[in-house]
């Protein structure tokens, strides 16, 4: 295959999807010198108020696609659940489309993402397939409980998902599901969880950023710190496996991938995200280069950027449960601390559970830091 040659500034890069990500993206995209399109029906999309055009309409609109794609040079995607048919258009048209269709495909669904996963030698938690409630006898014979019960599709931030001790716990979930496939995985005695973001070219040329360490709250991710506390073996094997798995997917963009380490030292894969990740925002500010410039760098053929840690951090997500009664938390609590840096999304509406922001705090001794952005956590939230 001829290489292509690399897109420089002045092209211009779409993005179908219009919430934070796209936003963090359009930002790096536009600061490179590129300009930028947002494809999201909500007109008060994140990333819409700050593109240089945003096409309001429904994924399925097929003129409204045919525009976008005439309009970017290269295009990505902001969220894996992006619909199918809405990238198989774009492909038709000639789109450069970063990451292809098939990383996408597998991602939608927990059940090719652990086969996947399996099929290219990474291990996971023990599973079983649920397809019908019938099904369920079988995995519990086949797995330790208690189990917790996962929707296949559209499951992100502990949502659609159950933990069930029994077959009866777990009937009553997958009705409540709506009887949808699932997988229900063992549970593991967890020591930590860490994940790789990487940036992968289409010469197949990867650049790995920092291991992270997430701490997660009710299925959310809560903080991340850097450097990781697993042994560096560990991390060297965590990086290994997420190369190859983007190396059986032909990747091309920046991908994350989620690992459990088990308290006798295994490393098993949780899932992956064919796009830029939460726990990867710390390299806006801790790193030499962000994931977001790096997935412009991969869109445009360009080499990876320098992917190395400048200084430890720790990033604290920002949910909607801060903003009681209407009021936004006292900002004051953080931006009197100089060594913090704060991103909000643009967000209209804040409600529990939804992420309106980040901060990250940096400096030289971990461990201080993991306490000092707890204890702002916790004036901003006015436990304190």
């Amino acid at each position: 295959m001829t290489p292509r040659p690399p897109l420089l500034p002045g092209a211009t890069l779409g993005v179908l999807g219009g919430g934070q990500l796209g936003r963090m993206f359009v930002t790096a995209a536009r600061t490179l010198g590129y300009r930028t399109a947002v494809f999201d029906p909500d007109r008060d999309s994140p990333a819409g108020a700050v593109a240089d055009r945003h096409i309001c309409a429904d994924y399925a609109e097929a003129a409204s696609l045919a525009a976008f794609a005439q309009d970017s040079d290269a295009v990505t995607t902001e969220f894996e659940n992006v619909p199918a048919a809405a990238l198989e258009h774009l492909q038709r048209t000639g789109a450069a489309v970063c990451p292809g269709i098939e990383p996408l495909r597998i991602a939608q669904n927990r059940i090719a993402e652990k086969n996947f996963l399996r099929g290219a030698g990474i291990a996971t938690t023990p599973f079983a397939e649920v397809h019908s409630a019938a099904d369920l006898a079988g995995a519990f014979a086949r797995l330790a409980p208690p189990l917790i019960l996962k929707s296949a599709r559209f499951g992100y931030d502990g949502k659609g998902q159950a933990a069930v001790a029994d077959e009866r716990e777990a009937a009553a979930a997958f009705e409540a599901m709506g009887g949808v496939a699932c997988v229900a995985e063992q549970r593991a005695d967890l020591a930590c969880e860490i994940s790789v973001i990487l940036a992968r070219s289409r010469g197949g040329e990867c650049a790995v950023f920092p291991v992270a360490e997430n701490r997660h709250r009710d299925g959310i991710l809560h903080a991340t710190s850097v450097p990781a506390s697993a042994p560096d073996a560990l991390q060297d094997e965590a990086r290994e496996l997420a190369v190859r798995a983007a190396a059986a997917m032909d990747y091309c963009g920046v991908l994350a991938v989620e690992f459990f380490v088990t308290r006798d030292g295994r490393l098993l894969a949780n899932e992956f995200a064919p796009r830029p990740h939460n726990s990867g925002h710390y390299t806006i500010d801790a790193c030499a280069v962000s994931q977001f410039e790096q997935q412009a760098r991969m869109m445009c053929a360009l080499p990876a950027g320098d992917t190395r840690l400048l200084t430890p951090v720790v990033m604290v997500n920002l949910l909607g449960d801060l903003w009681r009664d209407g009021a936004p938390p006292a900002w004051d609590a953080l931006l009197s601390e100089p060594r913090a840096r704060l991103h909000l999304y643009g967000k209209r509406e804040a409600r529990p559970g939804r992420k309106m922001g980040h901060f990250c705090l940096l400096g030289d001794d971990l461990a201080s830091l993991q306490q000092r952005a707890a204890q702002i956590h916790s004036e901003l939230s006015g436990d304190v």
